[in-house]
């Protein structure tokens, strides 16, 4: 058997700790603390992020193709759409499906009230997969045959009193033609992303009409939307893109359209960085102050182990065995609470927000398993190490006095 492990488990029987048993105690509750902290800061750091990307994705795709111009309109120019191109884009291996669409801006006027929008056409191959999780009230259109079902948010709803079987009107004008061209909509269907960049100015319909008002053929739509397997591999696939596709069309990605959202979730990865650097210190001097208090209680029994030959190396093995069993039960209480929380959180949504500043409507929280392996190896071997220069304080400790200390 390990003569130190020994050594360390003995001390570390109920009764053994007289005087530093309140300091362990406290100790392990600041260990439990700090890492229940940090836990929940990573699984509500990833959960903002992946919630946020995947609705701001699922509204717009994470690649798009539109024309190789100056245009920062809403008066799209038109890209004409063959097999060729199609096929192109579907020959990366990292493109899971394509949507082509088309938007324009109008204005929405009811009896009382107008309103600026986008219409945002969708061509009948579409997927409703994040329209239909988004949906609060109604049903998509179906855009297989062409129809005046369109589905508008809830924040156009409430501010506009409009509400599903409604007839609206929206007045588009063309860039070459100054006079305003009316079409009448009716709303089948009341959507919801909580971000305000789509849900204050978006109405979702039938891209045949936008095709229709600018004059365009059937072939011929304003943005292709590219929906990627593997998310990481979004910038390698854009470059292998912008090679494969005609001179005046260009790729952009999701970054590139919406750079204040991504780089708010980049700012969250640095909020969290502070936090597990203030709580891996806290822990780690609150462990420092520990071992010196035990080494102090201690100090008779290694003058003792010094007298029969124990070397210095193998005392500070005894004592830093011993800090890894406080350590560790700092840890396992902090892990209990920390995923009692996050499970809590994950399925009953207790802690709310405000939709309208976070985008979101509760603190959405994601953890995953490589995250929380190296969350719990790093803050254990960090702690250790922390340790390891302390502890060659027993080898000041001279067998003769500590034999005589009381």
């Amino acid at each position: 058997m390990n003569l130190e492990y020994f050594i360390a488990k003995r001390i570390s029987q109920k009764g053994n700790e007289v005087f530093s048993g309140p300091v362990i105690r406290v100790s392990i509750l600041s260990i439990s603390l700090g890492l229940a902290v940090m836990l929940i800061s990573i699984a509500i750091v990833m959960g903002f992020k992946n919630t946020i990307s995947s609705k701001v994705t699922g509204f717009s795709s994470q690649l798009k193709v539109v024309p190789f111009d100056n245009n920062q309109s809403l008066e799209e120019q038109a890209i004409t759409v063959d097999s060729e191109l199609i096929s192109k884009l579907k020959a990366s291996d990292n493109i899971d499906h394509l949507n082509l669409t088309a938007k324009k801006a109008g204005v929405l006027k009811t009896e009382n009230q107008i309103q600026g929008v986008v219409f945002k056409g969708l061509g009948h191959d579409y997927n409703p997969v994040f329209l239909q999780e988004s949906l609060i009230e109604g049903y998509i259109p179906d855009l297989k045959e062409k129809n005046d079902s369109v589905l508008i948010s809830s924040y156009i709803s409430r501010k506009l009193d409009l509400k599903i079987g409604d007839d609206l009107r929206i007045w588009f004008i063309s860039g070459e033609n100054s006079n305003p061209r009316g079409r009448k909509f009716k709303i089948s269907g009341i959507y919801e992303t909580s971000l305000d960049e789509f849900d204050s100015r978006y109405i979702i319909g039938d891209l045949r009409h936008i095709q229709k008002l600018n004059g365009w053929n059937e072939s011929q739509i304003g943005t292709i939307e590219l929906f990627c397997k593997n998310p990481d591999l979004i910038e390698d696939t854009q470059l292998e893109l912008y090679k494969a596709i005609p001179y005046n069309l260009q790729v952009i990605s999701i970054k590139q359209e919406y750079p204040q959202i991504f780089n708010w979730l980049d700012l969250l990865d640095t909020n969290v960085a502070v936090v597990l650097v203030l709580m891996v210190l806290v822990a780690g001097i609150t462990m420092v102050s520990t071992l010196f208090i035990i080494i102090m209680e201690r100090t008779v029994m290694i003058g003792t182990l010094k007298s029969m030959g124990t070397t210095n190396m193998q005392i500070r093995k005894i004592f830093l065995y011993k800090a890894a069993n406080i350590i560790g039960k700092g840890m396992l209480w902090g892990n209990i609470s920390g995923l009692l929380l996050y499970f809590v959180q994950y399925y009953f949504h207790i802690i709310k927000l405000s939709g309208e500043s976070y985008y979101v409507n509760y603190v959405p929280v994601d953890l995953y398993l490589s995250h929380y392996i190296y969350l719990n190896l790093g803050t254990f071997l960090i702690s250790i190490l922390i340790l390891i220069g302390p502890s060659y304080y027993i080898t000041r400790i001279s067998p003769s006095k500590a034999l005589r200390y009381e």
